[in-house]
């Protein structure tokens, strides 16, 4: 199967596994509520995105054993977050919920925006996308997909999905930017661009 098939299993059991965490331990409170829209909506906008821009990173195949061990089940741990919300019953104070939906909003905005124009831009040209949200950016779909993902550990108000997230960032997300950089490195102008760019973080001035 593609390595899609994998993370989309991840994506659509969200919904269902913490339906069944809310359902389990009794907890129907804004908190499980919250949690559960903000990781579902996610869920169902990533595997919208599939069937409009789908990613091409995702598309080769994997011998099973290899997508199970090594893609769903580390995707899995993410599912830590909702747990250690509703199994606690966690109750977050006000100021906690503003940054958590800040964080998921500004997230949301930058991953999916950014992914849209990489995808219809390559469609027209190939290259180097200096424009729009990768002008002060190279990575703004990884800025907004760490932004997303730290707005669920922060729900969980446990330290544990943080080490989670930290060890996907260092493993996976700074891997691959640096990968990224090597390739677009053969494109006239990316020294320029690297220049007035940050790797993750917007370069302002």
């Amino acid at each position: 199967m593609k390595a899609i098939t994998y993370i989309n299993a991840h994506k659509i059991l969200v919904i269902p596994v913490v339906l069944g965490l809310m359902w389990g331990y009794h907890n129907w409170t804004v908190e499980a509520f919250i949690y559960l829209s903000i990781h579902g909506v996610y869920s169902l906008l990533w595997l919208l995105k599939g069937a409009i821009y789908p990613d091409r990173r995702f598309q080769g195949r994997l011998p099973g054993r290899i997508g199970f061990f090594f893609i769903f089940l580390p995707l899995a741990g993410y599912y830590l977050a909702p747990y250690l919300l509703i199994s606690r019953h966690v109750h977050l104070p006000p100021p906690v919920v503003g940054l958590i939906l800040f964080l998921f909003t500004s997230g949301i905005f930058l991953h999916y925006v950014a992914d849209a124009q990489k995808y219809y831009t390559l469609k027209i040209k190939k290259g180097l996308i200096e424009e729009g949200i990768f002008s002060r950016t190279r990575n703004p779909n990884y800025l907004g997909e760490i932004m997303i993902y730290s707005s669920f550990s922060l729900a969980s108000y446990h330290w544990l999905p943080w080490l989670i997230l930290s060890t996907w960032i260092f493993i996976f997300f700074i891997k691959s930017m640096h990968r990224k950089d090597e390739s677009l490195s053969r494109y006239p102008g990316f020294e320029e661009y690297r220049k007035r760019t940050g790797l993750l973080l917007p370069k302002l001035f």
